[in-house]
């Protein structure tokens, strides 16, 4: 079994920790070996670590964002591990670089990773999917978010709407790792833009009520994402619409309603 946690972080980023719980019988210090994603801040990180009494054995990195990378060499310092993310001058401490079809072997090839390339929130941005406990799972970075998107830094619309038409090609029950806890100011402008979706309406009732009890609402699945998420369904005649009524236009492609979309919620 391997387990996922959320490290908070920051006002709203989560590094998600990767535990195999089965240990690992080379290790001799009788811990459970564990892997971070995107540690933006090593210090609570190495709390968890020392609480839960693991093991680093990887870093692995999604894009070259300070929330995502401040903490690698710190936690470097006390493990001398792998660094795993995409080819960016911008991360220097990444020791194995990788690209779209790599694969990522980790817990003695108990868990592995296929890499994604997801260009447009950032033109380094690369994804890991892979199987967890027989279900798929996806570690997305900035990407994807729950019922949003990442905002366009340094790559196009045109990579980001390939990118994310890349992750809508998923299994429906692929569990998506997001890394920031957007998901109910994501609701708010997709409901914005699909006033009469019901399932956005019980969404949003659903997230408020974790996040009153102080839970994340993440992860969060790929079926619910295209029932919910204005950004894999701009091809949706209601969603279509809205952003051509904004716009006061009348567009028919993909490209054109993603990027018309993407601006929308750049102004809301």
């Amino acid at each position: 079994m391997i387990n996922i946690t959320p490290i908070p972080a920051f006002s709203d980023n989560y590094l998600w920790l990767i535990e195999n719980t089965q240990k690992n019988t080379h290790n001799s210090q009788d811990k459970n070996d564990a892997v971070i994603v995107d540690p933006g801040d090593a210090e609570p990180v190495l709390k968890v670590l020392q609480e839960k009494n693991l093991n680093l054995i990887a870093i692995l990195i999604t894009h070259h964002h300070w929330d995502h990378i401040d903490g690698i060499d710190d936690l470097l310092k006390y493990y001398n591990v792998p660094v795993y993310g995409p080819c960016s001058k911008r991360i220097p401490q990444i020791s194995v670089t990788l690209k779209e079809g790599d694969e990522v072997a980790l817990f003695d090839k108990a868990l592995t990773f296929k890499v994604l390339e997801v260009p447009g929130h950032t033109d380094d941005h690369i994804a890991y999917v892979g199987d967890i406990n027989q279900q798929p799972a996806l570690f997305c970075g900035d990407t994807l978010f729950a019922a949003g998107c990442g905002r366009l830094f340094d790559g196009t619309h045109e990579q980001f709407y390939q990118s994310l038409h890349k992750l809508n090609s998923l299994p429906l029950d692929t569990q998506i790792y997001c890394t920031h806890e957007y998901t109910l100011a994501n609701l708010a402008f997709a409901e914005a833009v699909e006033p009469n979706n019901k399932t956005i309406q019980e969404r949003i009732n659903n997230e408020q009520c974790k996040r009153e009890k102080n839970q994340a609402t993440l992860p969060t699945n790929l079926a619910l994402e295209r029932q919910t998420n204005p950004f894999l369904r701009y091809q949706e005649p209601a969603v279509s619409s809205s952003i051509n009524q904004f716009w006061k236009s009348a567009w028919s492609s993909d490209i054109d309603l993603f990027t018309g979309l993407r601006r929308w919620k750049d102004k809301f």
